[in-house]
């Protein structure tokens, strides 16, 4: 495997030198600090990034105070205890992007965070304690268990709730692959996956930095050289 001080070399020269590639990489994720989010912030994180997902992410961003509304705040244990007809009304509500498979995912994620939440006295508690080094074992879970979380929404979703993650964006494929590891072009298999897991692991230790700064470093490395203000203007991914 090329050496990761190499990539990061390679990825700062593209960027316009290590000071600019730094104020790139975000901020250092505390993993515990999710111990104290709400199951509502939860939910409401899990349902952005699911209406997200294969849409336009500026329109959702605009949009969001309408969910909040419609979705009564994202409160799993009111959205339970609504009828039929409230989910039936969802899918003409001009506040919110009117995808009826979408807006029962909603209702299927409010009984899987409750679910959570009763077993590990709140779903921040059970995703603070899950192991840092095990991102993939996580995602997992949220694809199995939870409605329309697998593949990259669920690794979105624990970028944007604070959970020290790695995205498996092309760019980051490419890279991996570039430096030496034997993974296909999608990386789906759990057997790549794995792979990755272990690589990215080993990097972490080596260099004492956070999953997600390895992640964004190994994506600006290669393929398309976005400008540094495009990136900046989308930090959220």
């Amino acid at each position: 495997m090329m050496d990761f001080a190499r990539i990061r070399a390679r990825a700062a020269e593209r960027k316009g030198g290590e000071a600019v590639l730094k104020s790139l990489l975000g901020p250092a994720f505390d993993n515990t600090t999710l111990a104290e989010v709400p199951d509502d912030r939860i939910l409401s994180t899990m349902a952005e990034r699911v209406f997200a997902a294969g849409f336009v992410w500026r329109v959702i961003e605009q949009k969001w105070p309408g969910f909040e509304e419609a979705f009564l705040h994202f409160e799993p244990k009111r959205l339970l205890f609504q009828p039929d007809d409230f989910w039936h009304d969802l899918a003409s509500d001009k506040r919110i992007v009117r995808n009826p498979q979408k807006i029962r995912s909603v209702r299927d994620n409010a009984a899987f965070v409750e679910r959570v939440s009763k077993e590990h006295g709140g779903f921040g508690k059970f995703l603070a304690a899950w192991p840092a080094d095990d991102q993939v074992g996580l995602t997992a879970y949220l694809g199995k268990h939870g409605s329309r979380l697998g593949g990259n929404t669920g690794q979105y979703l624990l970028r944007w709730l604070g959970w020290d993650t790695f995205i498996l964006s092309q760019d980051m494929i490419l890279a991996l692959r570039d430096a030496g590891l034997d993974i296909g072009e999608a990386a789906t298999s759990k057997k790549d996956q794995a792979k990755v897991q272990a690589q990215i692991n080993e990097w972490a230790k080596a260099t004492k930095l956070p999953r997600a700064h390895i992640s964004r470093i190994l994506s600006m490395s290669i393929g398309v050289n976005r400008p540094a203000e495009e990136l900046a203007s989308y930090m959220g991914e």
